[in-house]
Formats: structure tokens, C-alpha cells, sequence
């Protein structure tokens, strides 16, 4: 054997391994196909939230509109839109519904639109706007009435909304702050 020929080719320990060695193609065809057949179409679908084209008060309008609809297609859907228009950091403490909570995770978001309070939000049958104000030129305010689903069920609200400024949002209109009209949690609410 010459020197030249042992450089060609490779070491009679690697020629046994490659033997033993399972074609990436067979492990590729054990692997199972979890996607279903409308995958693809369903992935151009966004998730509804947050429009650069909307105004403040579509803004509004749309969450309410989810609210009223709340659990269609699914349940607490409504609630989950809200949680997309909601302006607060996720790792801070949020005054989103008047007193500093963290809401960073969606399930205590969830908890208190079902308190006693916000629960006349869910599948509204009734709302009109009482006022209307833009603050600044970035910072919207507005008041509603709502009657809710049971009997003599009707509270007001007002929504906060801030156009970003800069940023990934730039332009968006979120929803700052969601207050009751009376100081609802004076009594505490386990979140």
C-alpha cells in the first residue's frame, strides 16, 4: 500500500461503523405528521387584536364586540381579544383594572373579568357610549354604559386607550386601563 492510496481512502474502523449507521431517511419516515391538512391555510389566519388602521374608538368598539360574543368560536374568546389590546408590560405590576396587579399571565387576566364586577362585560345586551375625550393627541378616554345578561345588571365603565409611540406598537392603540366606575376591589379580590 503506498502512502498516496492510504490518504484516499479512510480507516477500516470508520468503513464498520458507516455499515451500521441508520439512513437519516428511514428515522425521518418513523417521525409522525401532527399537522393537519388545513395547516397551512390556518397559519395565514391571524389571531384578532390589534390593527394599525383601527382608530381609538374602533379600538373600543371591537372589544366590546368581542365581550359580547365572548365565548364564540371558543370559550372566553372575547376575553383573550382584550388581553391582545392590553397595554401593560407583563412582567410589571399593572394598573390596568385601577389597583397594581400582576396580570402578566392570561388565567388571572381571565379571573377577575369573571368577578362579580366585570362579568357584566360577558355577552352584554346592551351598551352605549356616555362620553367620549381625546386627552392628548395620543390618549383616548371613554365612558360606557352596559347592560348586562341578568336581571337589572348594568354598570359603567370607562376605557383608557394610548396610541405607541415607537417601538414594535408604533401607532397601534392599546388599552391602558379598564376602570369600573365605583372602587370595586376595596373589599380585595383573590386573583
Amino acid at each position: 500500500m503506498s502512502f498516496g492510496s492510504s490518504l484516499l481512502s479512510p480507516p477500516p474502523h470508520l468503513l464498520r461503523r458507516k455499515r451500521n449507521r441508520i439512513s437519516p431517511f428511514k428515522v425521518a419516515a418513523n417521525v409522525p405528521d401532527f399537522l393537519s391538512a388545513d395547516w397551512f391555510e390556518s397559519r395565514k389566519k391571524k389571531p384578532f387584536g390589534p390593527r394599525l388602521d383601527f382608530t381609538a374608538e374602533d379600538a373600543v368598539h371591537h372589544q366590546l364586540e368581542a365581550l359580547k360574543y365572548n365565548d364564540q368560536p371558543r370559550q372566553d374568546y372575547g376575553i383573550e381579544v382584550m388581553y391582545r389590546f392590553a397595554g401593560f408590560d407583563p412582567f410589571e405590576r399593572s394598573t390596568y383594572f385601577g389597583p397594581f396587579f400582576d396580570l402578566g399571565q392570561f388565567e388571572r387576566f381571565r379571573r377577575i373579568f369573571h368577578h362579580s364586577t366585570y362579568r357584566v362585560l360577558l355577552g352584554h345586551k346592551e351598551r352605549k357610549i356616555m362620553s367620549s375625550l381625546f386627552v392628548e393627541e395620543n390618549k383616548y378616554k371613554q365612558r360606557i354604559w352596559v347592560r348586562g345578561c341578568r336581571p337589572e345588571e348594568e354598570e359603567i365603565f370607562q376605557f383608557t386607550m394610548v396610541q405607541r409611540v415607537g417601538g414594535c406598537w408604533d401607532g397601534y392603540w392599546l388599552t391602558e386601563s379598564l376602570l369600573h366606575n365605583t372602587d370595586t376591589f376595596s373589599g380585595g379580590l383573590a386573583y
